[in-house]
């Protein structure tokens, strides 16, 4: 069976609809899919439902987003970050912008171990912000850097949303790790490009330069990155020799991680408990998720949307470039309204079909999905992020927070730009790092 354009257009509003009124997510997605089914097929297709899900959740590379998050917990409870965010400190805050630097290299850095934006957020918040307080920073200033840093989280590989958008689409994840380094590395120094503007436009807003260190106290300093490099070195070096798989990467990061819990005499029962129940608790919401996402893509691939899109595509005749551009405008306008996972989860299914028929490179793609994900979550005022900080900051008012996140949500609408006219930045690593022998 195949339904016209105008049932899946109204479909969709229908379910962007459900969840702008603040349904969950899951239960969402599970009523627009058994909707389609009722109707369609008059409700026969339910009958699968358990094998759906069955199928989908025992998919291998799934197992890597628990043991992800549980890196990340280990590494916050283990001293890792601290040490990290002190050394980072030491080479870049002389520059134009101080200790801003700082937040922006140390989110960088512990997204590249820990994959998540928010697990980020939580914890550069917490190591900087009492860093601040006696500086003469601005506030906004301040707030809007750690949010900005966070936003690399799922980014920078190994992002959890990569993983994700992998088992949505059946791509590779090493392919999109690969896709992301080019663009998550120009990310990064435009925001601290952000940042010297600001400084050198508005000096009185960054504070008092850091006291100069010598070079021998910063090479010492560099001990305390150690711990997250061997960490970032292990997943990355084991994906792209072949010596592991992704799942396999994270369990040996993991086992790293264990390592360094040690070295730095942080191991403990009850250090391990912590990580263990709060990565029980993300994992649980992320794969519910997930897990009706799959059911919804099966009753879609039932009515075959796939080749309704493809067809309403190739009849508006529109450029890639033009068409990228569309779907930008309508991800910066849905972010506003929902988070990360429930806009990838709710439109890459409906999306990625008009994508493959407009001939648009898969792996480009999936990062482009992801930044305006991070631009989501950088966003007020839905974005996850912002809640987190404010959180974390226990005073002042959530409005400090928005204003802070203007002029880096100003760079990533450029990075957006960039990635759109400039596709090799996201396609040239994976095209020579998975290239035939």
């Amino acid at each position: 069976m195949t339904i016209g354009i105008a049932a899946v257009t109204f479909g969709f509003l229908g379910m962007m609809l459900l969840l702008f009124l603040g349904l969950h997510v899951a239960t969402v997605l599970f009523f627009t899919a058994a909707v389609a089914i009722e109707i369609y097929f008059d409700g026969r297709l339910m009958a699968v439902y358990g094998t759906q899900l069955w199928s989908a959740m025992e998919d291998y590379i799934l197992l890597s987003i628990p043991l992800y998050i549980l890196l990340g917990e280990i590494l916050v409870r283990c001293g890792a970050t601290d040490k990290m965010y002190g050394a980072l400190a030491l080479w870049l805050g002389r520059l134009p912008g101080g200790l801003l630097h700082t937040n922006v290299g140390a989110s960088a850095l512990f997204s590249a171990v820990s994959g998540s934006s928010v697990s980020t957020a939580a914890t550069i918040a917490t190591v900087a912000l009492p860093s601040f307080r006696q500086r003469g920073y601005d506030d906004r200033l301040v707030l809007g850097s750690i949010a900005a840093g966070a936003s690399l989280g799922n980014l920078i590989p190994p992002g959890i949303a990569f993983i994700v958008y992998a088992a949505l689409t059946n791509s590779s994840v090493g392919q999109l790790y690969a896709g992301a380094i080019i663009p998550s590395v120009l990310m990064t120094v435009l925001f601290m490009a952000t940042i010297v503007a600001i400084a050198l436009l508005r000096p009185d807003l960054t504070g008092p330069k850091e006291p100069k260190r010598s070079l021998a106290e910063r090479i010492r300093g560099l001990a305390d990155l150690t711990g997250p490099v061997i960490v970032f070195v292990v997943i990355m070096g084991s994906i792209y020799t072949g010596w592991a798989t992704v799942t396999e990467s994270a369990a040996l990061s993991v086992l790293v991680a264990l390592v360094i819990a040690a070295v730095n005499r942080t191991l403990s029962i009850r250090m391990l408990h912590e990580s263990f129940v709060a990565t029980a608790n993300l994992t649980a919401i992320t794969m519910l998720i997930l897990a009706v996402a799959f059911f919804l893509n099966f009753a879609l691939g039932s009515l075959n949307v796939t080749q309704t899109l493809s067809a309403f595509i190739a009849g508006l005749g529109r450029s890639p470039t033009e068409l990228m551009w569309i779907l930008a405008v309508f991800y910066v306008v849905l972010g506003v309204f929902f988070e990360t996972l429930p806009m990838m989860v709710g439109t890459v299914p409906i999306v990625f079909p008009i994508i493959v028929a407009a001939g648009i490179d898969p792996i480009w793609f999936g990062v482009f999905m992801v930044l305006m994900c991070e631009l989501s979550l950088l966003s007020p005022p839905v974005g996850m992020t912002l809640y987190v900080i404010q959180a974390v900051r226990r005073e002042g008012n959530i409005r400090d927070v928005f204003a802070g996140t203007i002029p880096f949500v100003a760079a990533m609408v450029l990075m957006t730009a960039i990635l759109i006219h400039f596709p090799w930045i996201a396609t040239e690593l994976p095209q020579r790092m998975f290239a035939p022998d």
